[in-house]
């Protein structure tokens, strides 16, 4: 490899990536240590109430606790199939003895060689295959809550609120997880017409995340205060 070929590759596309985990573990972190300022402890807090919540009343509340489950279902569904249907098409590309590299070689920037195309592709592939892998795993989770929520509960019952609930936070667990590898993969889709796409997306996505992942109090701007929610870990 001539370093004058591929520099650019090998500075933007890693640094871009480090960009996206180094949110997603400072993600974490605030997660873990203050729950009430991100979006995903404030509804883990709430899941943990929602499930009690459904069992205690599960005769009126059953069309309500199944029809929840379903649209939540349905959305890793939506997202596993078009995961592997991505998957599919990049595994048919990346046989086809076509060479989709040469109408591009031209128009970007950064290497043009097999190696380089081939390795794009299978990056990709890797993702979307890993966020299929992460919703069908959701799926099942949440198969069983659909279903063991509306079990007799009587004092020998081992299907508990406690029980339901590690299941449900399973299930969204992966389910973001698989998204999230998912958007992951739309910086890599553009790497396709070079490595400056590549960062210039990645940083793009932060302040897009952040919006997302935050809570700001109304008209103020400024993070919720409350670093601690109670029953969350």
């Amino acid at each position: 490899m001539e370093w004058r070929k591929y520099y650019l590759d090998i500075l933007l596309v890693p640094l871009g990536l480090m960009m996206t985990i180094g949110y997603h573990v400072w993600l974490w972190h605030k997660v873990r240590t203050q729950p009430s300022s991100t979006i995903i402890g404030i509804n883990a807090h709430g899941r943990r109430f929602w499930v009690p919540a459904m069992m205690k009343d599960i005769e009126k509340k059953n069309i309500l606790a199944v029809q929840t489950l379903r649209n939540m279902i349905m959305g890793s569904t939506l997202m596993a199939t078009t995961s592997i249907l991505l998957s599919a098409g990049l595994a048919a590309v990346i046989s086809s003895t076509y060479s989709v590299k040469k109408p591009l070689n031209d128009a970007v920037y950064g290497a043009h060689g097999e190696f380089m195309v081939a390795l794009k592709y299978v990056a990709l592939l890797t993702l979307f295959l890993f966020s299929f892998f992460c919703h069908t795993l959701s799926i099942r989770f949440l198969n069983q809550v659909a279903i063991l929520i509306c079990t007799p509960q009587d004092v020998t019952s081992l299907v508990t609120s406690e029980y339901l609930t590690e299941l449900l936070e399973k299930g969204t667990i992966l389910n973001t997880v698989g998204n999230r590898l998912f958007y992951s993969a739309l910086p890599l889709v553009l790497w396709i017409f070079g490595p400056v796409l590549v960062f210039l997306c990645s940083a793009a996505m932060l302040p897009v995340l952040y919006n997302l992942d935050f809570v700001f109090e109304s008209g103020k701007g400024k993070m919720v205060k409350n670093d601690k929610v109670d029953g969350y870990v």
